[in-house]
């Protein structure tokens, strides 16, 4: 590559760098200035994967002209040189693509002439800068050649954070180059994180006292912590005071703020094995008053089933009852929200007015919140989390169609806030759904849907995030697949997730299934969004409910006229496919409803 700055190899096949290396050609794959066609990108993709799975010998150009380009069996590379004008091509719009956008990207990925097999390595202005003044720290790390040179270990470091924070996706600019830090008034300077619950886990007690009970027991007791763990707004602590490790570094930095922690609470429990039925009984302490503030049975039947399954899914099921957003901690802290002390703890109250404000979605409640998030981001700019529940918070005035403040437009500062966030804790699971939900509403959907499904992996109980990711993929059009996902969160959390009715509903109702449309229509909460009273109109419409489709019509009229006037941009914004909003439109015209041809 024509640079004259200085490169060091990456060793394709170790675990660690494959991650960041899958992450850069990712952000490459997806730039508008890596210039090439779809199939081309798809061959970089090839190349790469193969790489990184120890699979370089068989980087052919028959290999890749099967499996990439779709030839047949008897592709001859002599007579047909689609592979070799191909990966000029590639090599090509990567050597545009590092004097552009990825002029700053810490790794490189070239393809030597005369081969196929990609090279990887790392800028050498990333990761060789002299140290700042004052630092000493220093790691050996192998050089390109064999022998060993001394970089900078917090640059590494650096680097490696600035791989993980692009994560699949590219900067998100903002009109006109406006930068988003500077958007929000944050400085980039590190500061501890608003307190968090934190949580004791005990071990659990062993009522059965034997030999095969003891390993049962205990596997469950670190099982309930894993899960727990997984929850970034719960700080999991062990008996012995120490916070359970994370691998984003959080446990050190909470622990500095352990002792400000707005609450603490223990888990405790205990496990009795009989045969094969295993039952475990857990709750809950507040540990300032000894209160039990909630309590619980988990039986299961161990038969030819694996052990680790089992204990797997009773974790999950006490991790979502404890941790989630509107679970017992969360729940418990909320009712004693009045009682709350000023200073850090003023954060953490934030965090429980969003909840208590997401389950009403209420304009006048958000119009307090926001402001209160905000004051937090600015307390503690490093707070992942927060910063994630503002861009929530920016995105529901143009989603729920609330009164705009005068300022940025919403889902510029949703989409900054949401970047922020993730750029911060790329695993924090509330920063991705954040980012998540703005990338969808930015029509960035395939992004969005990938950064979801990703999410999910990491934390299959968070209730939220799933229900969100549930939301997304049906509006895209996997109206069934969505509507699962919805219907097992509502099934398995009693909290206040209404708002997830609506979507379901829409899902029956695209599918012609207007009589359980107009089922779950009336579980949502229909008080203050437009859009719920707009699908509730368009389902009676069809089923020829004349008086409540009316009254449905009526709301919109006194309310949300402006949501009327222009619906192609509601259900745009909504990412409906041009079908689904025909579909829609036809029930509201059934509903007395006058709209354009269009």
């Amino acid at each position: 590559m024509s640079s004259s700055i200085e490169h060091h190899a990456i060793d394709p096949l170790d675990s660690g760098m494959a991650h960041a290396v899958r992450i850069a050609v990712d952000r490459v794959i997806r730039s508008s200035d890596f210039t090439v066609a779809e199939r081309a990108r798809k061959f970089l993709s090839y190349i790469v994967n193969e790489t990184l799975g120890g699979r370089a010998d068989r980087i052919k150009a028959y290999s890749i002209a099967i499996e990439v380009f779709g030839r047949s069996t008897s592709f001859d590379a002599q007579s047909d040189p689609v592979v070799r004008i191909e990966a000029g091509r590639v090599r090509r719009a990567l050597e545009h693509y590092y004097l552009t956008a990825g002029r700053d990207d810490p790794i490189l990925i070239e393809i030597p002439k005369g081969g196929y097999i990609p090279n990887f390595s790392w800028r050498n202005d990333q990761i060789s800068r002299p140290p700042e003044a004052g630092a000493t720290t220093a790691a050996a790390v192998p050089a390109a050649g064999g022998g060993r040179r001394y970089w900078p270990a917090l640059a590494i470091v650096s680097a490696l954070a600035v791989a993980l924070a692009v994560v699949l996706f590219e900067p998100l600019a903002l009109p006109g180059g406006t930068d988003r830090l500077a958007t929000f008034g944050v400085a980039e300077t590190a500061a501890v994180p608003s307190p968090a619950p934190h949580l004791v886990v005990l071990p659990f007690a062993d009522i059965s006292n034997t030999a095969a009970s003891a390993v049962i027991v205990r596997g469950l007791t670190e099982e309930v912590i894993g899960q727990i763990a997984k929850f970034r707004e719960i700080v999991v602590m062990l008996p012995n005071g120490s916070t359970v490790a994370r691998d984003d570094g959080a446990a050190d930095r909470e622990a500095a703020s352990a002792q400000g922690a707005r609450s603490r609470y223990a888990l405790e429990g205990s496990v009795r094995v009989e045969d094969d039925r295993l039952r475990l009984m857990a709750r809950l302490i507040r540990r300032g008053d000894g209160t039990i503030v909630w309590a619980d049975s988990y039986d299961d039947t161990l038969g030819a089933r694996d052990l680790m399954d089992v204990q797997a899914e009773i974790a999950a099921k006490v991790a979502t009852a404890v941790a989630r957003p509107d679970g017992a901690i969360f729940s418990s802290d909320s009712a004693q929200l009045s009682k709350a002390a000023t200073g850090d703890g003023e954060a953490y109250t934030c965090t429980l007015a969003y909840y208590a404000y997401r389950a009403e979605l209420k304009p006048q409640t958000r119009s307090t919140v926001e402001p209160c998030l905000r004051q937090t981001t600015e307390r503690f700019p490093n707070d992942a989390t927060a910063w994630a529940l503002l861009s929530l918070t920016y995105l529901d005035e143009i989603r729920f169609h609330h009164p705009v403040d005068a300022g940025p437009p919403p889902l510029d500062q949703a989409l900054a806030a949401a970047r922020r966030a993730f750029e911060l804790d790329p695993k924090n699971v509330r920063g991705m759904q954040a980012y998540m939900a703005a990338l969808f509403f930015h029509d960035e959907v395939e992004a969005a849907l990938k950064l979801g499904a990703r999410a999910v992996e990491s934390n299959p109980n968070d209730a939220e995030l799933v229900g969100e990711y549930g939301m997304r993929l049906a509006l895209s059009g996997e109206w069934q697949k969505g509507r699962e996902l919805l219907l097992k969160v509502l099934d398995g959390n009693p909290g206040p997730l209404g708002y997830f009715e609506t979507v379901i509903a829409l899902s029956y109702y695209m599918q012609g299934d207007y009589p359980s449309a107009a089922t779950r229509i009336r579980r949502a909460n229909l008080d203050a969004n437009p859009i719920d009273h707009l699908v509730a109109a368009a389902i009676f419409g069809q089923l020829g409910l004349d008086d409540q489709a009316r009254a449905q019509r009526d709301w919109l009229l006194g309310n949300a006229s402006d949501v009327l006037a222009d619906l192609p941009r509601a259900f745009q914004m909504r990412n409906l496919r041009a079908r689904d909003a025909a579909h829609l439109s036809e029930g509201l015209r059934k509903a007395g409803f006058v709209l354009s041809a269009s």
